[in-house]
């Protein structure tokens, strides 16, 4: 039976990038697991560690050799290795040589390879010794890993995300010597840069995370001290009488940066309140990665959560420096808020006359004049206010020039909020100048005013349009106007606020403000087609099948409300127990249509339904006719549909005991007519015949 140790892998290194440590650490981790499965070496489990200094894994119950391996060698045919007196060729005898082989035994290792009888030798590979092997799974594993950028160190040729500084191979309590990346591994680690600033030995693998934590005062396991950071920083807000604000991505950095975190409570003098607090978040956190507080009425409080790597004796002093670097950080944003404010939107909009906004399409200054008149156009076809809509479309872009948004570029659009609120604009037209980005990714939410939402459609059209226009169409992972983005966020935006627009009227509008792509109907199709076709994927992630998206979108529809219902009302119906007979009967249909000579009549004469199946299906399609579309002009394309699935038995009872193409030209027609008034009916919502699942 295999033996089987523990095994500690572990690569340390200068300060690893933080935003990257999480992905980095799992990467490595399956890429070890994957080097050792494809050694085929069986083990248990295996466990992550990253801090900013280390990437580890321990892998439980390492089999200390890979399996043994059952061979089959084959050689020459026995017509070639065997000549008419049944004596051994040239070609059998180096066969049996290079398999030390007996010759006069050759005959008993024959086999057939399914095609014809050959010289087979079997025999067992040994396993190989899994201490071997882990140089080049470790080599090969490192080498995998997704790393954008590479760095050299000293006179190597060697790369890694960082240099190298030691490292740590510990098979059970063996330690193993390899030379990987020019450097020797064994079993000392270090521990923490300032608390235990020395080499640690790892008696075993399996002690790796308790030496660390009680010698090294490392905690090396990135998610429990992502949890005790989570813990530690929830608690002090409580103690400051309000809560922190934890996001997910500063979280994960800050835990990527301190190996023995210590939350400790900061203040700042509450006259910076003053300012935005989106700036004096966006301050804290980006610059300081502090965690910010606020109230009960979740309004920002003037304290700051900060994580130290040490555990001071002195933790004031530590609060204390860290309330002298934030001051002149919140002392220059409310330095650009205040400057900001003494000139108007209106008129640091004259200062985007100078910056292009994209070279064929003029500059943002330009590009606010179009999206203005577009937005009055939109704003007439949804009832809102046009004059508010061009207002806000003119100041759109105009804080991308202040002092505020050139320092912190997230502020983009907030900022411009609280400029148009003190240049004493209208509420809705304040709100727009943050809600025309909205929604700014997957899942964010929409804008709340009809003017943002305005706006915000006819920033997105103006961009798709033009950047179409001037060819520089998406492809592949190349997007760098964002034009995926834009267009979900379009179709976002039409279907959540249930506006009926015609996304096909909207966009000829848009190229038509361009001036010189007005008219062009192919640009026209290809940005509608472009945008339209974002929708599937979005609806894969519900859970609907390509085959119903498709079905609908063969209507080639244009109103994304109207082709959203339609969408949702042919998954429900593909769940039908009738669903998939009448789907197959719809492409016998559409096929038996297309194959059909002459142009086929829209009526059917009743004189000529000389078939019982073909007379119940022709009074039933009456039946149905009257009674779905109203359903169908009313939009409740389920309801019709649904109704429509009643007709599964008669159609295949017409299938089969009637014949469509008779020899008598005039029942073959009327049979024709009555198909196309089936196909017809279902139409009205989608081409359901694609909802057959290709093979």
């Amino acid at each position: 039976m295999t033996a089987h140790r523990d095994l500690l892998i572990e690569v340390g290194t200068e300060e690893l990038p933080p935003k990257a440590l999480k992905t980095l650490s799992a990467a490595f981790t399956n890429s070890i697991s994957s080097q050792l499965s494809n050694q085929a070496i069986n083990f248990s489990a295996a466990k992550s560690y990253a801090s900013p200094r280390r990437l580890a894994v321990l892998l439980s119950d390492v089999a200390e050799t890979s399996p043994d391996k059952e061979l089959e060698i084959w050689g020459p045919p026995v017509k070639v290795a065997f000549d008419d007196a049944g004596n051994a060729t040239n070609a059998a005898i180096a066969f049996a040589k290079k398999n030390a082989i007996d010759i006069d035994e050759l005959s008993k290792h024959v086999a057939n390879d399914g095609k014809q009888e050959k010289l087979c030798y079997h025999v067992t590979a040994k396993g190989a010794n899994t201490a071997d092997l882990i140089a080049s799974v470790i080599d090969a594993a490192l080498n995998s890993l997704p790393i954008a950028k590479r760095m050299r160190w000293g006179s190597s040729r060697t790369e890694f995300v960082r240099p190298i500084q030691w490292l740590a191979i510990v098979f059970g309590e063996e330690p193993l010597e390899e030379n990987i990346f020019n450097l020797i591994s064994s079993n000392i680690t270090r521990g923490h840069r300032f608390h235990c600033n020395k080499e640690l030995r790892i008696s075993s693998a399996n002690q790796y995370e308790t030496i660390l934590k009680e010698q090294g005062s490392v905690i090396a396991d990135f998610q429990v001290r992502q949890d005790i950071i989570r813990s530690q920083i929830t608690e002090l807000g409580k103690t400051l009488g309000g809560n922190t604000v934890i996001s997910d991505d500063l979280l994960d950095e800050v835990s990527a940066l301190v190996e023995w975190p210590v939350a400790l409570a900061g203040s700042f003098e509450e006259r910076f309140l003053k300012v935005p607090a989106e700036a004096l978040i966006s301050s804290m956190k980006e610059h300081q990665k502090y965690f910010h507080v606020v109230d009960a009425n979740n309004k920002l409080m003037p304290h700051f959560i900060t994580v130290s790597n040490i555990e001071s004796r002195e933790p004031q002093k530590v609060i204390d420096g860290n309330e002298r670097v934030i001051r002149p950080r919140l002392s220059d944003a409310a330095f650009f808020f205040e400057t900001d404010c003494k000139t108007s939107l209106e008129k640091q909009r004259e200062k985007l006359r100078a910056i292009v906004f994209q070279d064929k399409l003029g500059t943002i200054y330009d590009k606010t004049c179009r999206v203005a008149e577009l937005s009055v156009d939109i704003a007439k076809l949804i009832g809102a206010n046009p004059e508010a809509a061009k207002r806000a479309a003119e100041l759109s872009k105009s804080d991308l020039v202040t002092d505020m948004v050139l320092e912190f570029d997230d502020m983009q659009g907030i900022a411009g909020y609280y400029y148009a609120q003190n240049d004493g604009e209208e509420a809705d037209v304040s709100l727009s100048m943050n809600e025309q980005y909205m929604p700014r990714f997957a899942g964010d939410s929409l804008p709340t005013t009809v003017t943002g939402t305005v706006l915000a459609l006819a920033d997105r059209l103006d961009t798709i349009s033009g950047i179409f226009g001037i060819g520089q169409i998406p492809s592949g992972s190349k997007d760098p106007f964002a034009l995926r983005r834009a267009s979900l966020g379009v179709l976002r935006i039409i279907v959540e606020k249930d506006l009926n627009l015609d996304l096909a009227h909207l966009v000829d509008l848009a190229i038509a403000k361009h001036g010189k792509f007005s008219g062009d109907s192919t640009l026209k199709a290809t940005v509608v087609t472009y945008i339209i076709d974002r929708l599937r994927a979005g609806y894969e992630d519900q859970g609907i099948s390509a085959e119903v998206f498709l079905s609908v979108s063969a209507k080639q529809l244009s109103q994304p409300l109207d082709i959203d219902k339609r969408i949702k009302a042919v998954h429900t119906f593909n769940q039908l127990e009738e669903a998939a007979a009448l789907a197959a009967a719809n492409k016998r249909v559409s096929n038996i249509l297309a194959k059909a000579e002459g142009e086929i009549a829209d009526t059917i004469n009743s004189d000529l339904l000389v078939e019982a199946a073909e007379s119940t299906l022709a009074e039933q399609l009456l039946r149905q006719q009257s009674k779905v579309l109203p359903l169908f002009a009313a939009g409740d394309y389920e309801g019709g549909l649904k109704s429509l699935a009643s007709l599964q038995s008669s159609v295949d009872a017409f299938f089969d005991q009637v014949m469509v193409n008779a020899d008598d030209d005039a029942l073959r027609n009327n049979r024709l007519a009555l198909l196309k008034q089936l196909q017809g009916l279902f139409l009205e919502v989608a081409d359901i015949s694609l909802l057959v699942v290709g093979k």
